[in-house]
């Protein structure tokens, strides 16, 4: 096996990182999205030489970053982002945020998929909207869009839907006719989506990703999307993200002037470090995540066979129904306190996230089963 997970344990324990600080030490730390990773090796090279010549100051121009990421965006999925399409904001939360207050009123209504990513539900109320919930449909198998449901929510006046594509924690790839079928809709209704795309390029091998812009006309319409590197090449202290739109372009003047001085520099250089020559690196994590995911599976189904999850397409997340373990609606809690595995809360995630958990397995195969044989020993007792 290729293994790109090889740090040692003890190694990892010195990061300072929120993954590696939130818990004692006696604690397996698999709730935040970080990964336990080297750089990609042309990241560590741009950041090296920065430091070097002592190149730490605000970000520059973007014309270097937002041309690395058209030209990482055309070889990954074909997706001609034009010129001008790009904005740069510090991560994906504040882009959200500032986009959102552009779009709604106070006490407008936003379309979120539960169980969805916890932040979603305070974008929009930062912005002084409220979360309309439509829930994902056949979640058992990896969860489908509720387009009736969604369809509903926009004849009720609901005019901004905020899309988790990939979904986290899901980890499903909507499909091209879903998302044509969703666009569809939303040109109907005069309606917006914002599609948040951090985990695309951690799409797993056999599998698809299609960028929300590129699914048809009604998606260049009616579509924003946001994006980043930090997931996928594990940047996110570095705070660097993208606002890519087509046909909404008049709103970047609307947005504020500081957003794009929130980008860190450093965030600027290590991105476009990474979508200029980081692709084999990332097909060899993406091949890790799937092998790391099977294992995953292989073990609870030896070791907690009552635990289930739909198989992720794309992330390194996995869905955990423990629901028939009885440990009561937030599962995370007890195999905290019990087994000292740290995953992230279920109910976070909206009401479908009753009796789950969120489980990272973007970590070595040792930590996989070390966390899993300490949470079959909690549910044998």
């Amino acid at each position: 096996m290729d293994l790109i997970f090889d740090i040692p344990l003890e190694e990892l324990r010195r990061r300072r990182s929120a993954k590696w600080t939130h818990h004692p030490s006696d604690v397996l730390p698999l709730p935040v999205a970080e990964m336990d990773v080297r750089l990609a090796p042309s990241v560590a090279a741009a950041l090296r030489s920065a430091v070097e010549r002592s190149d730490t100051g605000y970000a520059g121009d973007s014309t270097e970053l937002t041309d690395a990421f058209r030209g990482f965006a055309w070889r990954r999925w074909r997706w001609q982002v034009e010129v001008g399409s790009i904005r740069t904001c510090a991560d994906v939360a504040v882009g959200a945020t500032e986009v959102l207050r552009r779009l709604v009123s106070p006490g407008d209504g936003v379309v979120v998929m539960p169980p969805v990513y916890p932040p979603f539900y305070a974008w929009v109320r930062e912005a002084g909207a409220e979360p309309v919930p439509v829930p994902l449909i056949e979640q058992q198998r990896g969860g489908r869009l509720d387009l009736d449901g969604i369809e509903r929510a926009l004849e009720g006046g609901v005019r901004v839907v905020l899309l988790c594509h990939p979904h986290n924690p899901l980890g499903r790839v909507h499909d091209l006719d879903e998302l044509r079928a969703l666009a569809e809709l939303a040109r109907r209704h005069g309606a917006t989506v914002i599609s948040d795309e951090i985990h695309g390029p951690l799409t797993h091998p056999g599998h698809t990703f299609h960028p929300y812009l590129t699914v048809s006309d009604a998606a260049i319409e009616t579509g924003i999307t946001l994006t980043s590197a930090s997931k996928a090449f594990n940047l996110a202290g570095l705070k660097c993200a993208l606002i890519v739109t087509e046909r909404h372009r008049a709103m970047f003047d609307r947005l504020p002037h500081e957003l794009s001085w929130g980008v860190g520099h450093l965030g600027a250089l290590a991105a476009t470090a990474a979508y200029t020559d980081g692709d084999d690196w990332l097909d060899r994590l993406n091949g890790q995540l799937a092998a790391n995911a099977a294992l995953l599976r292989d073990l609870l189904a030896r070791q907690l066979s009552s635990v289930t999850f739909p198989e992720p397409q794309a992330t390194y997340l996995a869905w955990l129904d423990c629901s028939p373990l009885g440990f009561g609606p937030d599962p995370a809690a007890t195999f905290l306190d019990r087994a000292r595995v740290a995953l992230s809360s279920g109910p976070d995630f909206g009401a479908p996230g009753q009796g789950h958990t969120r489980f990272n397995y973007a970590c070595s195969p040792a930590l996989i089963e070390e966390a899993i044989a300490r949470m079959a020993q909690i549910a044998r007792l």
